[in-house]
């Protein structure tokens, strides 16, 4: 079973590491999402929030997380 994850945590994480340093997890490039898919996602909180932003993307629903946002 996949865990589920609180959508404003998920709005909120940036990537920590590689080309899109600093992105918001919605914001990444649906390329970089299936490079992921095909070779592995990383382990822990981060893979399966990647995972999840991947099946969010592909049914068009990353924008739902855009609102939830903090500002600054």
């Amino acid at each position: 079973m996949t865990p589920h994850y609180d959508l404003e945590e998920m709005a909120n994480t940036r990537m920590p590491f590689g080309r899109f340093k600093g992105w918001y997890l919605t914001d990444l490039p649906d390329a970089y999402f299936v490079w992921f898919s095909r070779h592995g996602y990383p382990d822990g909180k981060l893979g399966q929030m990647l995972a999840a932003m991947h099946e969010l993307k592909m049914n068009g629903l990353e924008k739902l997380l855009r609102p939830l946002r903090h500002s600054g």
